[in-house]
């Protein structure tokens, strides 16, 4: 066939054929003589394939993010935190023997058969007998502002929840290579009612032998220290850090509560307390994490002192309680200082879904107004009361306003508010703790996980959905400030076992891998905090393998582990024996004789 010659007698080829326009595209240009109404609703109709079309991409990436979450929890796939379809098969052919090189080429290696499937393996503890019995029923809306010093009967819905905090805490940089004796179990378990007896397990710590150094610490009791800043019972405390040091424990975490210290004056504080306590710790040689607690402590249940905020705060309220998170029927929460106050000096010449405050409400009513919608200048108005379950609310139920153009405009400025808070006083703390590591403790609200909307997380400032990441973005903001992350882990008999009866829709597996992988995608260090004390090897076992994961190809591992120990004197000696193999396990020490 000849082509059509120039007329300087070249000859060019016959341009392709134009591709078919699709979805919102497609749609025809109004043609110039076209009236202003069919022009209209041409745009119109734009404007909805737009629409439709972001629906079935949303639907497609939640489609993703559920099996990713599946991968995630039951098969511990090194996913990164933002993967897509081709890190999904990528993994999966790895898992069965295949080779896929970077490009996606992916073939079978010669003379090389499909890997076995692996063994179910519950870690480094062989568990004989398992009578765990639920703690509880449901998981309820838990305040994350409460201290985790609190039992199983702080999971109980608070009438006042308030969004998360993340508390700073400050830790030594020392490195410890003492190694001390082992303490064996004693007493009786007999005085203990059934939910609280042990499941006793047999040991296999050589698979942990040579594995990276994971320092330990423990925990001490809130109360040691009175509301008057004195050290309670000195002698009892080093009784208990004589025993901490015979299980070769790194060191221990303080909580320094702001009610204590500034409690009485602005400006005046009181440390005597805290200084004889850190005296005795540092006669054992001990390392210490201290816990810089802004917030106040509610009902423990285990014999703690109950701490408010100081009391010149209190009385600044008894004028002005919009320093306090406020909710939609404003009920006032008055453990923790609204974030709205940061950049307001309210207190007394210092500056310092709950956003009904008038300060948080006039930050809302910029960010609107910048938006170019006004109407937007409020919280949502179908969002349910504190016992309410997602699907039996207009805003997180599946297809809910959540997602919608308002829905989407409110978290982001909502979670924005979480990470200016957090950037501001990060700013503040690396200059005020210059040359200290400073850690900062993001807590697991894994109830409605399972979830399209993730209900918990986004009230406490998440932004995390099933199809979008709500951690990177702050973990990126962390990694500016160069800290360390320490997630709050629970153990697993808060792992759910009846998916199908579980009221919840709870997954703390699943957002405690999602949570890990995200802080390491961001090259963030780690720590690991047990919420509550463990009371079986099962629970070990998971701590294990959750700190030193086998299957991860980076090797990544975690920066240290934080216990919380029995307040009983009869649970905590019959977990001696196997706690002091667990804090060699995590040394990747090997046992002496006679241990595990």
């Amino acid at each position: 066939m000849k082509h059509p010659l120039h007329r300087d007698g070249e000859s060019y080829p016959s341009p392709p054929p134009q591709r078919r326009p699709r979805g919102f595209a497609s749609a025809p240009a109004p043609a110039a003589g076209a009236s202003p109404r069919r022009r209209g609703v041409q745009e119109r109709e734009r404007e909805r394939e737009k629409e439709r079309t972001k629906l079935r991409e949303r639907h497609r990436r939640a489609i993703t993010g559920r099996m990713l979450a599946g991968l995630r929890q039951h098969g511990n796939f090194p996913l990164p935190a933002r993967a897509d379809m081709n890190d999904v098969l990528a993994a999966l052919a790895r898992a069965a023997g295949w080779t896929v090189q970077p490009d996606g080429t992916t073939f079978r290696s010669s003379n090389q058969p499909l890997l076995p499937p692996p063994p179910q393996l519950h870690g480094a503890f062989q568990v004989a007998s398992v009578e765990t019995p639920a703690l509880i029923n449901t998981l309820s809306s838990y305040a994350i502002g409460t201290p985790l010093d609190s039992q199983a009967s702080a999971l109980q819905t608070d009438d006042s929840l308030s969004p998360s905090s993340l508390d700073s805490v400050v830790a030594d940089r020392r490195i410890k290579t003492e190694n001390h004796g082992n303490s064996s179990s004693v007493s009786s378990l007999n005085c203990m009612d059934n939910d609280q007896q042990l499941t006793r397990s047999v040991l296999f710590p050589d698979d942990y032998t040579k594995t990276p150094y994971i320092p330990v610490y423990a925990s001490l009791p809130m109360g040691i220290i009175n509301s008057h800043c004195q050290l309670v019972d000195p002698e009892s405390v080093r009784a208990e850090l004589r025993q901490l040091k015979s299980l070769n424990v790194d060191g221990v975490v303080v909580d320094c509560w702001w009610g204590i210290v500034e409690a009485w004056t602005p400006r005046k504080y009181e440390w005597s307390g805290y200084r004889d306590l850190f005296g005795i710790i540092k006669e054992f040689k001990l390392k210490v994490q201290v816990v810089l607690s802004f917030h106040g402590s509610g009902e423990t249940g285990s014999g703690d002192v109950l701490i408010s905020l100081p009391k010149w705060i209190m009385e600044i309220a008894k004028e002005n309680q919009d320093i306090f998170f406020t909710d939609r029927e404003g009920r006032r929460n008055t453990e923790c200082l609204s974030w709205g106050i940061d950049k307001e000096r309210v207190l007394r010449g210092r500056t310092g879904i709950e956003c009904y405050d008038r300060y948080m409400q006039k930050n809302l009513r910029q960010s609107a107004l910048s938006r170019g919608h006004l109407f937007w200048a409020r919280g949502p108005d179908n969002a349910g009361y504190y016992n309410s379950r997602p699907h039996e609310t207009g805003f997180f139920c599946d297809g809910g306003d959540y997602d919608s153009y308002y829905g989407r405009f409110f978290l982001n400025w909502y979670s924005g508010v979480l990470m200016d808070h957090v950037d501001q006083v990060l700013s503040l703390a690396t200059l005020a703790f210059d040359g200290a590591e400073i850690v900062v403790k993001v807590p697991s609200i894994y109830w409605w996980y399972r979830t399209a909307s993730h209900a918990a997380e986004l009230t406490a400032g998440f932004y995390n959905t099933t199809n979008r990441d709500g951690y990177s973005p702050v973990f990126r903001m962390l990694k500016k400030h160069s800290v360390i992350l320490k997630l709050v882990c629970y153990g697993p008999e808060y792992t759910v076992h009846e998916k199908d009866d579980d009221e919840a829709f709870a997954d703390p597996e699943g957002l405690t891998w999602q949570v890990i992988n995200a802080a390491w995608d961001q090259g963030l260090p780690l720590c690991i905090e047990s919420a509550l004390p463990c009371r079986n090897g099962e629970a070990y076992s998971r701590i294990l393998d959750t700190a030193k994961p086998r299957d991860d190809p980076d090797r990544h591992h975690a920066a240290s582990f934080a216990y919380r120990q029995q307040q009983q004197p009869p649970l905590r000696e019959a977990c001696l024996s196997e706690l002091c193999t667990f804090v060699k396990c995590m040394h990747g020490e090997a046992p002496q004789n006679g241990e595990g």
